[in-house]
C-alpha cells in the first residue's frame, strides 16, 4: 500500500476563494473585458474597503464552533489524535461549501455562515467508523469532503427542524493510498482521498490507467468520483466512473458495507449502485475497487466542422450507435465554437447573433483516439468516412490538440470573469437522442428569457461531451453581468451584497430546472443532486421513489447525521 508524503504538492489545498492553483490564475485580457462590458453590460464589481476582488482570508471571521469540549475530545480519540481535529479559522474556511459560482460569490464576499464547526481527518476505515459513532452519539452532522469540487451544493448541509445543527467536514485526505493492483483481473483498490492526478501516476507506474479525466481532474478525489457518478472527458472510450467501479467499502453510523464479490452478479439488486451517486447521504466511501486498462501506446486528436448543431449531433449519434467510437467525442454548438476558436470580434458576433459576419460559422467537433499508431489510423479513417458522409469537414489536428492542451483551464477563466464583474456558471443534463433538440432549445430559451428579462442578457454556450447508443448529455455555460445589485447591467454601488447576485441567478436556475424536467431531461448527468437539484430530483423519481430513498437513508443513518438535506429533504421539511 503506497501513500503520499503529507508535505508533497499533492497535499496542497485548492484556492479558498476560487479554483485550483493560485499560481495559475490569470487576469482577463482587456479585449475580452471590453467585449463583456460593451455587449453584456458587465461592470467591475463594487469596491470593498477600497479594493476589488475577494475579501482577504485573514480578515474573515468564522462563527464560534458549536462543538462541546467532550465532543472534540471524543473526535480526537476516534481520528487518531488532536492534530486530526481542526477548529482554526483557515481550515474551516477552506472547507466551506464547494465551487459553484454562487458558492464563490458568497465566500469572496466573506460570507462563511456555512463553515463547518471542525474539520476531522480520519486515517482509516476504522477511524471513519469511530468518528461516525461519536457524531451519532453527540448528534453532530458529518459532511464527507474530498477535493471540495462540488458545484451543486453538495457540501452545504441543510438540516430540517430538529436535525443536528453543528456539523464537521470529514476530510479524507489522509486516506490516499493505492492499496493494491490485480494485473490479472485488471482492477485496483484505491482509497477515497486519493487525488486523481496521483492515482493516475501511481497506476501508470504499473502500466495502467483509469482513463478518467473530468474537468475537476486536477483536484477531485477517487471517493468524490464514486459519490457523484463522475463522468470524464474520455467517457466515450472508458465509460463513466460508475462503469469502472467493481467494489466499494462504506462506513455508516449503523456499521459497514463491503460490496462487490464479482464484476457482475445476479444475487439480488446491485447495492453498489445504491452507493454510487449517494453523495455522502448514505455513508462514507472508504475504498473503491476499479477497473483499469493498460496505458495506450499513443493518442491523437483532431477537429471537424459541421454546418449546424443539428448536423453535428446526427454525426455523433451515428458514431455512438454504429461506430467506430473514439475515446473522446464532443461537439460545441455555434456559439461555443465561435467563442472558443475566434478572436474577440468573432466572440462579439456570437453575443449579437451575427455569426456570419465574422466568417467563422458552424460547429466544432473534437475527436480523440487511443491505441497503437495502426489502430488509431484505422479508427480515424473509418470515423472520418462516417463524418464526411454526414456533412463534416476535417480541420486537422490543430483544434483537437488545442482543446486537449487547455481542457482543464476553464475554471480558472471563471475566476477571472468574476474579478471583472461577470457571472459565469455551468449546468448539465442528458436525454435520449430523439429528445436532444427539444431539451437544447428549452434550456437556452429559459436562460435567455429569465436573465435577459431581469436586465442581464446572457451568452449561452453548449456542448455534447458524453454519448451513448441511446442518448447524450448537454453541458451549458452561461456568462452574463452579475445581476440583482441594481443599476444598468446588474451592477451597483459599493455595499451591495453577493447575496443579491446569487438570488438573481437562483431565479434563472430554478426556471432552467423546470425546463429540463419539462423537456424530458434528467436533472443531472454528472454534477449530482446536492441541495441545488434536490427538489427537482424528487420530482424526477416521483413520491414513491423519494420515499424509498428516504427509507434507505433512515436505515443507514437513523439520526440523520450524514450530509443532511443533500440528495433528499428531511421528512420534517415536507
Amino acid at each position: 500500500m503506497e501513500s503520499r508524503d503529507p508535505g508533497t504538492r499533492d497535499g496542497r489545498d485548492m484556492l479558498w476563494s476560487g479554483w485550483g492553483d493560485p499560481e495559475r490564475a490569470a487576469p482577463l485580457p482587456e479585449a475580452v473585458a471590453g467585449l463583456l462590458r460593451d455587449l453584456l453590460g458587465v461592470r467591475p464589481p463594487p469596491e470593498r474597503g477600497g479594493t476589488r476582488g475577494p475579501a482577504a482570508l485573514e480578515e474573515i471571521t468564522v462563527p464560534a464552533s458549536r462543538l462541546s469540549g467532550d465532543c472534540r475530545a471524543a473526535l480526537a480519540a476516534a481520528a487518531g489524535g488532536a492534530d486530526h481535529v481542526r477548529v482554526d479559522a483557515e481550515s474551516r474556511i477552506r472547507h466551506t461549501r464547494g465551487k459553484s459560482t454562487p458558492d464563490l460569490l458568497r465566500i469572496r464576499a466573506g460570507d462563511v455562515a456555512d463553515a463547518p464547526d471542525a474539520v476531522v481527518l480520519p486515517g482509516s476505515h476504522e477511524e471513519v467508523l469511530a468518528v461516525l459513532g461519536v457524531c451519532a452519539r453527540h448528534r453532530v452532522a458529518v459532511v464527507p469532503f474530498g477535493g471540495g469540487t462540488s458545484v451543486v451544493g453538495g457540501l452545504t448541509p441543510r438540516p430540517g427542524p430538529g436535525a443536528p445543527a453543528a456539523f464537521v467536514a470529514l476530510d479524507l485526505r489522509r486516506m490516499d493510498a493505492l492499496v493494491s493492483v490485480d494485473p490479472v483481473s485488471r482492477t485496483a483498490v484505491l482509497q477515497p482521498g486519493l487525488r486523481a492526478p496521483r492515482a493516475e501516476r501511481l497506476l501508470r507506474e504499473r502500466g495502467f490507467t483509469l482513463g478518467h479525466f473530468p474537468q475537476s481532474f486536477e483536484w477531485a478525489t477517487v471517493g468524490g468520483f464514486a459519490a457523484a457518478r463522475s463522468s470524464g472527458q474520455a467517457s466515450a472510450g472508458y465509460g463513466r466512473f460508475d462503469d469502472m467501479v467493481t467494489g466499494l467499502t462504506v462506513a455508516t453510523p449503523e456499521g459497514e458495507l463491503d460490496l462487490g464479490r464479482a464484476p457482475k452478479s445476479a444475487a439480488g439488486p446491485d447495492l453498489r449502485q445504491l452507493v454510487l451517486g449517494s453523495e455522502g447521504a448514505f455513508g462514507v466511501i472508504t475504498s473503491v475497487t476499479v477497473r483499469i486498462r493498460p496505458v495506450p501506446e499513443s493518442s491523437a486528436y483532431e477537429g471537424w466542422r459541421f454546418p449546424s448543431f443539428a448536423a453535428g449531433t446526427a454525426a455523433l449519434r451515428a458514431l455512438a450507435q454504429d461506430g467506430p467510437l473514439p475515446a473522446v467525442l464532443r461537439l460545441s454548438d455555434e456559439t461555443e465554437t465561435l467563442v472558443g476558436l475566434a478572436d474577440p470580434s468573432a466572440a462579439g458576433a456570437a453575443v449579437t447573433g451575427d455569426a456570419g459576419a465574422s466568417g467563422t460559422s458552424g460547429c466544432l467537433a473534437v475527436l480523440g483516439f487511443e491505441g497503437t499508431p495502426g489502430e488509431i489510423e484505422a479508427r480515424r479513417d473509418a470515423a472520418g468516412a462516417v463524418l464526411r458522409g454526414l456533412g463534416g469537414k476535417p480541420l486537422g489536428a490543430g483544434p483537437g490538440e488545442k482543446w486537449a492542451h487547455g481542457r482543464f483551464d476553464a475554471p480558472y477563466l471563471r475566476d477571472a470573469l468574476l474579478d471583472a464583474g461577470a457571472f459565469a456558471e455551468t449546468l448539465e443534463t442528458a436525454t435520449f437522442w430523439s429528445g436532444v433538440p427539444q431539451l437544447y432549445a428549452a434550456v437556452r430559451e429559459a436562460l435567455i428569457r429569465e436573465l435577459a428579462g431581469a436586465g442581464t442578457p446572457p451568452l449561452v454556450m453548449c456542448h455534447i461531451s458524453h454519448v451513448y447508443p441511446a442518448g447524450a448529455s448537454l453541458y451549458f455555460t452561461v456568462v452574463s453581468a452579475q445581476g440583482g445589485q441594481g443599476g444598468q447591467g446588474g451592477q451597483g454601488a459599493e455595499g451591495d451584497t453577493a447575496a443579491d447576485a446569487v438570488a438573481h441567478w437562483e431565479k434563472a436556475k430554478h426556471a432552467v430546472n423546470d425546463a429540463i424536467l419539462g423537456a424530458g431531461g434528467t436533472i443531472s448527468h454528472h454534477h449530482g443532486v446536492g441541495t441545488d437539484h434536490r427538489d427537482w430530483y424528487a420530482r424526477e423519481i416521483g413520491p414513491l421513489g423519494t420515499e424509498l430513498v428516504r427509507a434507505i437513508k433512515h436505515r443507514l443513518d437513523p439520526y440523520g447525521i450524514l450530509n443532511p438535506g443533500v440528495l433528499v429533504a428531511p421528512l420534517t421539511e415536507e
